[in-house]
């Protein structure tokens, strides 16, 4: 198991103003409509979630092409992006390596239906706490920004679930290293449910037994 950071740079990138987050409209309606996990979260207002998730050519490459190149990724291997949203990553791994076997899964019916016509046979719809995949049946199962989503008995069955139906694994979650970040991500997230340190992550990383990959993103 390493600590492998590919998304802090694209994270690095946007701007934040914490305090309007919580100022300018109530935080716990944002969250109730972020969590619906449709138009809101992904296409609405940025109060809401994301403000408009749209494909930029060479964005998700940033992060592709390190993956690729830290995994020795080939075609015919087969990956799963776990919380895959509308597959950019995926597409863009494909079109890096147009003979990779990708597959997606997410719970938002909305970021399917607007995924790019190019990856969505290629997604389904489903739960990261009941993966419908065989044990091992992938070369390298990802998950970005997805398993802190969910309540801590969740997110121990995700992970758990990556274990085993991966044979190389990377997951990247939020997490903070003092009160400042704490603080900052707790004004900032929407939708998360774990809340925790680096500290209390490698715990729970222990208690799922997972042996792969993993990062953390932090609110600075």
């Amino acid at each position: 198991m390493a600590y492998v950071d590919f998304l802090s740079p694209l994270h690095k990138k946007t701007k934040r103003d914490y305090l309007k987050r919580v100022n300018e409209f109530p935080k716990a309606e944002a969250a109730r409509l972020a969590k619906q996990y449709g138009y809101d979260y992904w296409d609405g207002d940025r109060k809401t979630g994301f403000g408009g998730y749209y494909y930029k050519e060479g964005y998700w490459m940033q992060v592709a092409k390190p993956m690729i190149e830290y995994y020795g990724l080939k075609p015919g291997d087969k990956i799963l992006d776990v919380g895959c949203g509308k597959g950019f990553l995926l597409y863009d791994l494909k079109k890096e390596i147009p003979g990779l076997d990708v597959k997606g899964i997410d719970i938002s019916e909305y970021a399917l239906e607007h995924a790019k016509e190019e990856i969505k046979p290629f997604l389904q719809l489903g739960n990261a706490v009941e993966l419908p995949f065989e044990d091992k049946s992938f070369d390298l199962v990802i998950s970005l920004n997805t398993i802190h989503n969910l309540y801590c008995f969740d997110m121990l069955r995700a992970l758990k679930e990556i274990e085993r139906v991966g044979k190389r694994k990377y997951f990247v979650v939020e997490s903070y290293r003092n009160l400042e970040e704490k603080t900052n991500m707790l004004y900032w997230v929407l939708t998360g449910e774990c809340f925790f340190c680096d500290e209390e992550w490698n715990w729970w990383i222990k208690q799922a037994g997972y042996t792969g990959d993993h990062s953390f993103i932090y609110f600075e």
